[in-house]
């Protein structure tokens, strides 16, 4: 048989023990002393067993009553985390990232939501994953730089970002100011095809490089100081991986890159419109 047990059951069993009396459990309860008797009540014709010993003077647990204790306890706490954790994003929002959050709108972003919505507190969190965190549930918000393909998701676009080419400081490339994608089609390309914004698909289908995988930044970072490989990023990840032995070089006929936020469609953070807002407002030009 499955016993229909109420949270409100739990409370006032815990309450009359902790209190000692139905009259003092029904004043914390802040209910009647009659409808602390009928939960209790209730709570045992639901469980099929007697709970509590009542005397004129006391009342103590009985020895099933003491083992349905210790779990109400447990239970009521639990729900109390759980509470705490499912109304924790209304003062609090946290945007992921995979490698590069905001380039060098990432300070100005913290400091000025600061100033804005100091009821509201900001966690940047790295993750790097294609959704930044998003489905693993390890954020609220995620900027990512290309287009999310789950329907469950939603999107803006925030900004654009130049596309950059990584180069070792001592590569012949190095001492231009600035290169073509044509100059980059007989070397070797490393990748992240999971969170990264660049493909082969970039160039021609008869000169595309040659690629090398990766999954983390600073490996990518090592590789290419080596001179083994060269990488396409965007603009953030010069500002926020500046590296000894590397040198970013802007890649003058490549599309820019789209700053995406992204977020679940179906329960949106109730900050979603204002980090889209600020963030629109830090990339517009000018």
């Amino acid at each position: 048989m499955d016993a229909d047990v109420e949270l409100r059951q739990l409370r006032c069993l815990v309450a009359i023990v902790d209190e000692g009396t139905f009259t003092d459990a029904a004043t914390a309860l802040g209910v009647s002393q009659a409808a602390v008797s009928r939960t209790l009540a209730s709570l045992e014709r639901a469980l099929g067993v007697r709970l509590l010993r009542r005397t004129s003077r006391q009342v103590t647990p009985t020895a099933t009553g003491l083992r349905v204790l210790a779990h109400a306890r447990r239970v009521l706490v639990e729900v109390d985390h759980l509470v705490r954790e499912a109304t924790a994003g209304h003062i609090q929002v946290r945007v992921g990232y995979a490698w590069a959050a905001l380039g060098r709108h990432t300070l100005p972003f913290q400091r000025r939501w600061g100033a804005a919505h100091p009821e509201t507190e900001l966690h940047l969190v790295r993750v790097n994953s294609p959704t930044a965190g998003l489905l693993e549930g390890m954020c609220d918000l995620a900027v990512v730089r290309r287009a999310p393909d789950d329907r469950r998701l939603d999107s803006a676009i925030v900004g654009l970002e130049r596309r950059l080419c990584a180069l070792a400081a001592d590569d012949p490339l190095a001492r231009r100011r600035s290169v073509r994608l044509a100059d980059l089609s007989g070397r070797t390309l490393l990748v992240d095809r999971r969170t990264g914004t660049t493909t082969v698909d970039l160039w021609p289908p008869d000169s595309r490089p040659a690629t090398e995988e990766t999954h983390d930044v600073d490996d990518w970072l090592t590789v290419i100081a080596t001179g083994r490989c060269i990488g396409l990023t965007a603009e953030s990840t010069a500002h926020q991986y500046r590296r000894p032995g590397v040198v970013y070089r802007p890649v003058r006929d490549a599309e820019p890159v789209a700053v995406r936020l992204i977020w679940w469609r179906d329960d949106p953070h109730p900050a979603t419109q204002a980090v889209i807002e600020l963030l629109v407002a830090l990339y517009r030009p000018g």
